[in-house]
């Protein structure tokens, strides 16, 4: 089957035309598997999006309890640092706070506070509209990327999102002072831009060799650096097998036994007998830089290989930056077994779950 049908059956969510009864099963196995990778993306994101960057755990139960299910966020977030952010534009046309800047430095915000129950963050939507710009386009399209990049941060009331990550802000400031904006990405070491890098790797899953290239091309958009580099790595090494149908703890087992890459050299196979509250945060931090945020989603990997919504659910409520660490893993679960791997009830909930995703 050719490359280009292939990706018209990911869409469609049927196998095409084949020649033999095992190919068409193949196929769609390989399709649901990077639906289920879509999905899962977008369900770590927004189950996790109400209790993001809360620290302080205890904190995050007398709020919410257990979080299980998709849950609008309160206005008010006692674990907040956001009043420590600030960002000037550089002229009017590049204004990516909008309305938003009234909320800016100010105690107890929510990073995500006009968000619904099921609705995703910015860094879930941008790695939605990368999607949509590879089907528009027939493959990744840096410039038309761009384009839908730059018209949804300068209109921040279609996102809503309160929060503008630093590696936005840093692309924005390099606009206004005349680069270009394939020069604009900033070096950086937060966990987010692998988020925004997974549904390019998706696409080009057939060929791992251009989805390596493709993948990280993208990725140095807004995430430039070694640190990024190294990051996507490991996350792609793990990926690109699953996708195949090697199990997912099989795969992160052989790299774990390469020792290749620095983001899987830890007591993985000790540490998954442990609570998971004594793994992130006391050995691996639960914040959003890659040197520990990429193990700790290699750790829940391992340990929840066979129970997708565990696996989401403990995420959640481990806190920190753990809508991130979600959309990764959630990404990395689905890739195992698929869109039947994931709930009816959260599938059903998300509020922007593309139609390219569900089976017609």
């Amino acid at each position: 089957m050719g490359e280009q049908p292939l990706r018209e059956s990911i869409v469609s969510g049927n196998s095409g035309p084949t020649n033999t009864a095992a190919t068409m099963s193949e196929t769609a196995d390989f399709c649901d598997r990077v639906r289920g990778a879509l999905l899962g993306l977008l369900i770590g994101d927004s189950l996790a999006m109400p209790v993001h960057w809360y620290y302080n755990r205890r904190a995050l139960y007398a709020d919410y309890g257990t979080v299980r299910d998709f849950t609008s966020p309160h206005s008010v977030h006692p674990d907040s640092i956001f009043w420590r952010s600030q960002w000037e534009a550089p002229n009017p046309e590049l204004d990516i706070l909008g309305e938003q800047r009234q909320f800016w430095g100010i105690r107890g915000v929510h990073y995500h506070q006009n968000l619904k129950a099921g609705e995703n963050t910015l860094t879930a939507k941008l790695a939605m509209q990368v999607w949509e710009s590879l089907y528009e386009c027939g493959g990744y399209n840096r410039q038309d990327y761009l384009k839908r990049y730059l018209a949804l941060l300068t209109h921040p009331q279609r996102h809503r999102d309160t929060y503008i990550e630093e590696c936005h802000r840093g692309f924005f400031t390099n606009l206004g002072r005349g680069r270009k904006p394939e020069r604009c990405a900033v070096t950086e070491k937060h966990i987010s831009g692998l988020v925004m890098m997974l549904p390019v790797a998706l696409y080009y899953a057939e060929n791992e060799d251009e989805g390596r290239v493709r993948a990280i091309e993208h990725l140095e958009v807004t995430h430039a650096g070694d640190k990024m580099r190294v990051a996507a790595e490991a996350i792609l090494s793990i990926l690109y097998p699953v996708l195949r149908g090697v199990s997912l703890a099989e795969s992160i087992r052989k790299q774990c036994a390469t020792q290749c890459n620095p983001h899987f050299r830890f007591p993985f196979s000790t540490w998954i007998r442990e609570p998971d509250e004594r793994i992130i945060g006391p050995k691996l931090s639960s914040a959003c830089y890659v040197e520990d945020a990429v193990p700790a989603v290699v750790y829940l990997a391992a340990k929840y290989h066979d129970s997708a919504e565990a696996g989401l659910v403990s995420n959640t409520n481990l806190g920190g930056d753990n809508v991130h660490r979600g959309g990764l893993l959630g990404a990395l679960l689905g890739a195992q077994d698929g869109v039947s791997t994931w709930p009816g009830r959260w599938v059903q909930q998300l509020v922007a779950s593309p139609e390219l995703l569900h089976e017609r």
